[in-house]
C-alpha cells in the first residue's frame, strides 16, 4: 500500500510535460477563438452561401 501511494505522490510532483489543466485551457481558448471567427464572419458566410444557392439552376 505505501508503494502505491509512493508513485502516487511522485506522479503528482512530476511536472514534465503537459498537464490535463494546460490541454482544458488550450481546447477552452481554440473553442472561444473558432467560436469568435465563426460568429464574426457569419453573416459574410451566409452571404456567400446564398449567392451560391442562386446561381445553381433548379
Amino acid at each position: 500500500m505505501t508503494a502505491i501511494l509512493t508513485r502516487l505522490r511522485d506522479c503528482l510532483k512530476d511536472d514534465r510535460g503537459v498537464t490535463l489543466v494546460e490541454y482544458g485551457i488550450a481546447l477552452a481558448l481554440a473553442l472561444l477563438v473558432g467560436t469568435a471567427t465563426l460568429t464574426a464572419l457569419g453573416g459574410e458566410i451566409a452571404a456567400a452561401l446564398g449567392v451560391a444557392g442562386a446561381e445553381m439552376p433548379n
